[in-house]
């Protein structure tokens, strides 16, 4: 293929909010960056979803502070791949559904697509169940009852989708900094060891030597990057009004960057704030067995002893929750009409998207209750490892093309950086798949 891109249609990834955001031409340094700041705090949010509490609980309580060191590098690789995604939607005004519909042929396409619809199905299901579990905790709602509620967050995106860009990303970013207030209450009231939590920041030998700790941590490390960000990123990134010119897109990569990375550095503080907790709240105490969200909820008000330990939770609990409907409406959205070039109405995509996602976490709740729900979080994020490396290969074969990207393809230590990262992920997907299914646990 000689052409950089090949593209039958010419339409804009979100084409209503496209370029719909301005940036100031002449302004300074920090106006600039405000203008660009916003994306990154709704990719941010997938990477403290309620699919990633379980193994950070579960970590902290049973290890204490030594996989923090974890989190820590499952950030950097999410801020390398993010900035990726970053370049693609910049230099090459596509997303990456587009990207892919331009680059394969249409039957590798109807898979990959496919194989992302189920990725965002399980992204949401997370999100209901987390929801459910908060609003069950904080109001004593039945879980099936709760699941069902969900829905309603429908319409509320649709007003907020109707008021323009800028609101969304408002909203989430409100959401975020209370589930940042959250935790940092909890911090205060757990009072951790100050130098054994910085101990934890450097990994530790016996996280590969301990056959318990290397599990968890390839939990945390495996399924740190969710797909859809990948997609979303790069497509949410074309909302501002940037000059697209080479010196313009060079801009606009610095400040979304910037943007990006810091968001995602609020995004380890949460993690590991939740893994913090964890130890200085169970496994200083001896409740070295907490993996579950209801468990530590149950626990943390009588071990810190005040109940405002459990209720702020819970609250942190249910942003969270809420916090992916937003995103997952707009990553559904993209994905769908990357891939196959096929607009439905956003109140039609999202009630298809919720309701795949609202039934099973129904019945389940409805049957087998809240065990079974933790359990089907857990396979939930299972679903999006086993997506993860079919969105990661394409987006570093793109952005290290110079066909396809000209002088922004990726520099020779970016692009091993990626490709390094991409095969440790994806063995270490394949790894959490191979024991989800036939090791012991």
């Amino acid at each position: 293929m000689k052409n950089s891109w090949r593209r039958e249609r010419s339409a804009n990834s979100l084409p209503e909010v496209f370029s719909s955001i301005n940036v100031p031409k002449d302004a300074g340094f920090w106006r600039k960056l405000m203008a660009f700041t916003g994306p990154g705090l709704m990719v941010a949010v997938g990477y403290m979803d309620p699919g990633n509490w379980a193994t950070d609980i579960a970590g902290g309580a049973r290890y204490g502070y030594a996989l923090l060191s974890v989190i820590l590098i499952s950030n950097i690789f999410a801020m390398v791949l993010q900035h990726l995604s970053v370049k693609l939607g910049i230099v090459a005004e596509r997303d990456l559904a587009q990207a892919c519909r331009d680059h394969f042929g249409k039957k590798a396409n109807f898979v990959l697509w496919i194989l992302c619809e189920l990725a965002i199905a399980a992204c949401d299901l997370a999100e209901v169940i987390g929801s459910a579990i908060a609003l069950n905790l904080l109001f004593g709602l039945p879980l099936p009852w709760g699941v069902a509620l969900t829905i309603i967050d429908v319409l509320i995106v649709l007003l907020l989708q109707s008021k323009g860009f800028r609101w969304i990303e408002s909203i989430v970013a409100g959401l975020i900094f209370m589930i940042l207030a959250c935790f940092s209450y909890e911090i205060i009231i757990s009072k951790p060891d100050i130098f054994p939590m910085l101990k934890g920041l450097v990994p530790q030998k016996n996280i590969i030597t301990n056959p318990g700790m290397l599990y968890i941590a390839i939990g945390i490390l495996g399924a740190t990057v969710m797909p859809h960000n990948l997609y979303l990123h790069s497509s949410i990134v074309q909302t501002r009004n940037y000059d697209r010119t080479i010196a313009g897109k060079r801009e606009a990569i610095k400040f979304a960057t910037i943007d990006s990375t810091g968001s995602l550095l609020l995004a380890f503080f949460i993690n590991a704030a939740i893994l913090v907790v964890a130890a200085a709240t169970f496994h200083t105490t001896g409740y070295q067995d907490i993996a579950d969200i209801n468990d530590a909820y149950k626990m943390l008000a009588p071990l810190l002893g005040t109940t405002a330990a459990s209720i702020v939770f819970a609250v942190a609990l249910l942003a969270s929750g809420q916090n992916s409907t937003l995103t997952g409406t707009l990553a559904g959205q993209i994905v769908m009409e990357g891939f196959l070039d096929i607009k439905l109405k956003p109140w039609l995509r999202r009630l298809i998207t919720r309701f795949i996602a609202v039934i099973p976490a129904f019945i389940v709740a409805l049957i087998y209750g809240d065990k079974a729900t933790t359990d089907l979080l857990v396979f939930s994020q299972v679903i999006l490892s086993m997506q993860l490396s079919f969105a990661v290969v394409p987006l570093v074969m793109f952005t290290g093309s110079k066909l396809k990207m000209g002088e922004f393809a990726n520099g020779k230590i970016l692009n091993f950086s990626a490709w390094l990262i991409s095969a440790i992920i994806i063995v270490l997907n394949l790894y959490l798949l191979f024991q989800f299914f036939f090791g012991e646990g």
